[in-house]
């Protein structure tokens, strides 16, 4: 399979508990992940990869039920989950989108893959943690191939590399690419990480959501100038650096 999404899910998140799991208009915040990434036109497929825990069967249930599949591996060294992942179903290029973006926008997707492989990159990202930063946290997509993925299972050794997928690869890659959008909205934060996110969230599909998903960024930016409030809710916020 060539562009697949391998969305990394637990219910051990550690500022806000089994935050995936958590309810907006009637369902979980992994299933508006899921439904959201399946609009997207050049993925070709989704694998929601969660821990061995018991706990994460629940992860695994809402897989199942969304029609995606599951892969099940180590809770503390993501770089073998995503790897082993991506080797069982045969994935060529990973994009690599987090579940707590429950507003993440298809049409970001899949604007980054199209720039992803037209301009032959090692690996591509829309929130890196500098100033080329356009996107809201929240709208946050990464590509890299198959090829990286491995080598990075392979060499990377320190913890803080096993931990988070991708920090060995922006080391040791010469063709990256930091994809802006027209506009800068870096100052949003549409990410879920502590309760005050969950919040903004729950605001905003309170407004737009009724049993399908029709809004995206653009409307989402457009209702929050609007009501500026909203984005006070969480604007003293620290983002956690990852990638």
């Amino acid at each position: 399979m060539k562009n697949v999404v391998i969305v990394q899910a637990r219910v051990g998140s550690s500022r806000l508990h089994a935050k995936v799991l958590k309810k907006i208009c009637g369902k979980t915040i992994l299933e508006h992940d899921i439904e959201r990434i399946k609009q997207a036109s050049f993925v070709n497929d989704i694998i929601i990869a969660t821990t061995e825990k018991e706990e994460d069967d629940l992860i695994e249930n809402i897989a199942y039920k969304c029609n995606v599949k599951c892969f099940r591996g180590s809770e503390e060294d993501v770089l073998d989950r995503y790897y082993q992942a991506a080797k069982k179903y045969n994935v060529e290029n990973i994009i690599r989108i987090t579940s707590d973006c429950p507003l993440i926008d298809p049409h970001v997707i899949d604007d980054v893959v199209k720039c992803y492989e037209s301009g032959n990159y090692d690996v591509i990202t829309n929130v890196p943690n500098d100033s080329k930063h356009t996107y809201p946290r929240g709208m946050d997509v990464e590509e890299f191939s198959f090829k990286w993925l491995e080598r990075a299972w392979n060499e990377a050794t320190e913890q803080y590399d096993r931990e988070h997928v991708s920090p060995y690869i922006y080391d040791h890659a010469q063709n990256k690419c930091y994809y802006q959008y027209k506009n800068d909205y870096s100052k949003y934060r549409l990410t879920l990480d502590t309760d005050e996110d969950w919040q903004v969230i729950n605001n905003i599909y309170n407004h737009f959501y009724h049993g399908f998903h029709d809004f995206y960024l653009e409307d989402i930016i457009c209702y929050i100038k609007k009501n500026p409030q909203i984005m006070d809710i969480n604007k003293n916020v620290i983002q956690k650096i990852k990638h």
